[in-house]
């Protein structure tokens, strides 16, 4: 779905319940993929409109935005071999269950992400994808199509794994350096758009410290200045990794990080926890964004992001559901409400509001992509918005109707949309037979991986 051929009709969506947005109780006016004017309480739009959707069973906010993921692991969620196991050994355990993957599982499987995160309210995705079994070699063309196909915003990182340390880095699942960056060049050429407004942006993410040599993170940092695109890397996320950093580099992680020249606001991290002060206060002047994985975080026991501190110090925060499998959802509303009483736990209730984990998942994951054109309901910025209703029996006895969607879980939107289309309706995905999928690739996972 190309932006560009989207109609300049507009369109008032009035009189939301609630919206994320300051003076807008009127509603919004988009024409064409953009928001074009906010309408506030009791006003009309100040010029004629082709067309209006009554929001006013709607609580309105900017489509979320998943800085973290790995799509490919939706077909292994609560593996047997991978429970209860912290990251190292639940890394080992699954290497060899995903070996066994096919094109065929990796597209339904990047169809699925893309379906489970619409559903939950998020407009933009990107994906650290780093596999690459025999066949799989055009696994970004891929989820390019599919992203295309179902109408979501999507940042594909291309990653990679090239060192091979014994079972960690299984040699079936790693590439040559020489076929890695080539193939970095083909797919940025092919898909990666700088404009605003772009459906589909490439980063490079060698998968991390411990499976991507410093040449390729080099040599990685310098095809992301030629073609201007972002960096993406596991950092700081146990301290197994701090352990292999110091022991194979005579570095901690940040070091490494500025090492291999990718301290920059051009980089962006997963997970970000295992950091002390002094790297805190380096990583926000840098500028380097840091994305919150709270459900990853707690069911691999990894530890706490300290989200405030790299906040302030001038880092970007966004939001995370990371892999399924160590998460075993792809719900970015969900990840909202973990990382609101995650962090309360960590800092206090008075210091982390609702507010604030929404904050991260919107304008805070843009500013991690480097985005300036999404995450907020604003004149000027795209139309990507997610609409839900507080009609459940969840939401019963609720007052504030923002608060609700977060305190009381909020788990599906009943509308989304992205560069000014609807591309979920009822609580459905467009043109997606939800039950089908479901089926697809409930049989098909289980005949690949229930006994690899």
């Amino acid at each position: 779905m190309n932006p560009t051929a989207i109609s300049n009709q507009r369109l008032w969506l009035r009189s939301p319940l609630a919206i994320l947005s300051d003076n807008a109780d009127g509603g919004i006016v988009i024409e064409g993929t953009t928001i074009v004017e906010k309408v506030p309480s009791g006003a009309t739009p100040s010029t004629p409109v082709d067309s209006v959707f009554d929001a006013s069973n709607h609580v309105v906010i900017p489509g979320l935005i998943n800085t973290h993921h790995h799509f490919f692991q939706t077909f292994t969620r609560a593996h047997p071999l991978a429970l209860n196991k912290p990251l190292f050994p639940w890394l080992e355990a699954l290497y060899k269950v995903w070996k066994n993957f096919t094109p065929e599982a990796f597209q339904l499987a990047t169809r699925l992400a893309y379906v489970e995160l619409l559903l939950s309210g998020c407009t933009t995705a990107a994906d650290h994808h780093y596999i690459f079994p025999r066949g799989m070699e055009d696994s970004v063309d891929a989820q390019v199509d599919e992203a295309l196909s179902l109408g979501v915003r999507a940042v594909v990182t291309r990653g990679s794994m090239s060192v091979r340390q014994g079972d960690l880095t299984p040699q079936d699942l790693s590439q040559e350096e020489d076929v890695i960056l080539a193939d970095c060049e083909r797919v940025l050429g092919r898909y990666h758009d700088r404009r605003e407004g772009a459906m589909i942006q490439i980063g490079l993410s060698p998968c991390s410290p411990f499976n991507a040599t410093k040449d390729l993170m080099r040599a990685t940092a310098s095809l992301a200045d030629k073609y201007d695109c972002r960096l993406h890397t596991h950092l700081g996320e146990t301290l197994d990794e701090l352990a292999f950093c110091l022991a194979n580099f005579n570095q901690r992680p940040v070091d490494y990080l500025e090492d291999v020249g990718w301290m920059s606001s051009r980089t962006w991290i997963a997970h970000g926890i295992h950091f002390n002060d002094d790297e805190v206060n380096r990583l926000g002047r840098a500028g380097v964004g840091v994305c919150h994985c709270p459900g990853s975080n707690m069911v691999l026991a990894s530890g706490r992001c300290r989200t405030c501190e790299l906040e302030a110090a001038g880092s970007p925060i966004g939001l995370g559901v990371d892999g399924s499998a160590s998460n075993d959802s792809s719900n970015l509303m969900e990840a909202v409400r973990h990382a609101l009483m995650l962090n309360r736990l960590t800092y206090g209730a008075e210091q982390v509001t609702h507010l604030d984990a929404l904050r991260w998942a919107t304008e805070g994951s843009a500013a991690c992509l480097g985005r300036s054109d999404i995450g907020q309901i604003a004149v000027g910025k795209q139309a990507d918005l997610a609409l839900f209703k507080l009609d459940e029996l969840r939401f019963a006895g609720s007052h504030d109707p923002l608060a609700a969607l977060v305190l009381c879980g909020a788990h599906r939107a009943d509308r989304v949309m992205v560069a000014g289309r609807w591309v979920a309706e009822d609580g459905q995905v467009k043109n997606v037979d939800t039950e089908r999928l479901q089926a697809t690739c409930a049989d098909l996972a289980k005949r690949l991986f229930a006994n690899a």
